[in-house]
């Protein structure tokens, strides 16, 4: 039979050494100093990558647009602007599409916004997303005339 410097028996299962209670903070202090390093660089990644997807789906609004204004001789306008997209309009003798299968939201689920003829492209179309904090006008806001 073992025995350990004590005189115990190591098999003995009351003898079974755990960690104390210092060594489960100190384990916590390190997980959560790695934690406090990792999570903002990951939040600003995840950020950046939304901002990504968001021109990535301007640009297929982009390329889808243009195929419609090829076709029909102009932009789609009014109220259903970029439904037009999906469903043929009345005006558009041209129509080949659906030149997208839906139109998506931007990826923090709000509604792109579009509108021709545009404000700031004149003889164009406008297309933005509102960006992360949902208000217009502010700077995080993604435009397709930046």
């Amino acid at each position: 039979m073992k025995t350990n410097q004590y005189g115990k028996n190591q098999t003995d299962p009351r003898c079974a050494r755990g960690f104390t209670l210092v060594e489960l903070l100190l384990v916590l202090v390190i997980l959560g100093t790695l934690a406090s390093i990792v999570y903002p660089n990951m939040a600003k990644h995840a950020v950046e990558a939304r901002i990504k997807a968001a021109r990535v789906q301007m640009s297929s609004f982009d390329t889808a647009l243009g195929a419609f204004e090829v076709e029909n001789g102009y932009f789609p306008s009014g109220q259903n602007g970029l439904g037009d997209l999906v469903q043929r309009p009345k005006d558009a003798p041209g129509w080949h599409g659906p030149y997208l299968q839906k139109i998506p939201k931007d990826p923090w689920g709000h509604d792109y916004i579009y509108e021709y003829p545009g404000r700031q492209n004149v003889d164009a179309y406008d297309l933005m997303s509102l960006g992360p904090d949902g208000q217009p006008g502010t700077e995080d806001d993604i435009t397709n005339w930046e």
